[in-house]
């Protein structure tokens, strides 16, 4: 706590924005984002690998959270103040951090899979900056950091060799994708069957298990997108423009939130509020993420060659 307190005693209103700003760069939509740009629009191999660096982390930052089940740095020091417009994202279980997991997981990961010296930069800059804007917003402690900078380290270079590999032998794709499964399942069974203490808080273990359904849906999703390319769609990721690939990025992403969230009311209403309802809504996310918006990639990289012909002729 005493470098937590450290960070407090330095605080500043003009200070407090900039970290506010900061770590929402380690927020689980960015992931989202980075994950469809690099396999929308860079490379679909090296998308995979970001993907799956995510997915790793994720499962094994729930798993250790609801495993651990270690309060926030306020509660368990009271005499602590955290930066109060940073309470509301800061739910659930302290360890790990969430957001560390995603910016190192990201980050790192771009910096290892891109040749481009300020991608690389920036990587680790924004790397280093997010966790350091969670223990300055009093909502995570050094331990929770150090943990998942170390589990995100570990997953980024364990798999960064195997999807090297990727293009020259694709069916590397499928132990990776067994261990995904098994661990998807193992967590919901985990969670299902458990013997949890009876003082577990409430909301945390059911923020849990709605998201043990997640990964399901994101798993299988996985499988029908890995197969379904392989055998049939084939996609190309930079073959359109530089402002064609712009607009199939932000497209693709607004109609992914509308199936993501406008998904949302329909399936809680045909599942009666089960759980299961957010497996079908992920899985269909992910299902159109891989399978059905890459059948629009041959017409955004025809555009604008109309337009060059004419210009040249």
């Amino acid at each position: 706590m005493e470098i937590l307190y450290w960070f407090e005693s330095i605080r500043h209103p003009v200070l407090d924005t900039i970290m506010l700003i900061l770590t929402e760069f380690g927020n689980e939509m960015l992931f989202i984002v980075f994950g469809m740009l690099m396999f929308w629009c860079v490379n679909k191999r090296q998308g995979y690998y970001l993907l799956f660096v995510g997915f790793f982390g994720v499962y094994i930052n729930q798993f250790l959270k609801i495993t651990c089940r270690i309060q926030r740095p306020w509660v368990r020091d009271p005499d602590f103040t955290i930066v109060e417009a940073a309470r509301e994202a800061a739910s659930g279980y302290s360890f790990p951090s969430g957001h560390t997991q995603t910016a190192v997981g990201s980050y790192i990961g771009l910096a290892v899979c891109r040749r481009e010296k300020w991608v690389r930069i920036i990587g680790i800059v924004m790397a280093v900056l997010v966790p350091i804007t969670r223990m300055y917003l009093g909502v995570h402690t050094p331990w929770d950091v150090g943990v998942s900078i170390l589990c995100a380290l570990m997953l980024v270079f364990a798999l960064y060799p195997l999807f090297r590999r990727f293009g020259t032998e694709p069916k590397l794709m499928y132990p990776l994708m067994g261990i995904l499964t098994a661990m998807s399942v193992g967590f919901l069974c985990y969670m299902a069957f458990w013997n949890f203490p009876a003082d577990i808080d409430t909301t945390n273990y059911e923020s849990a298990l709605k998201n043990a359904f997640k990964f399901l849906g994101c798993t299988a999703g996985m499988w029908v997108v890995y197969e379904v390319d392989r055998s049939v769609i084939r996609f190309e990721t930079a073959t359109a423009r530089p402002w064609a690939q712009v607009l199939k990025l932000v497209l693709g992403f607004a109609l992914l939130l509308v199936v993501m969230e406008g998904t949302k009311p329909l399936l809680n209403r045909l599942f009666d509020g089960s759980p299961m309802a957010h497996a079908v809504r992920y899985f269909l996310t992910v299902l159109f993420a891989g399978c059905v918006w890459p059948l629009t990639f041959r017409f955004f990289a025809r555009l604008g060659t109309k337009t060059d012909r004419t210009a040249g002729a």
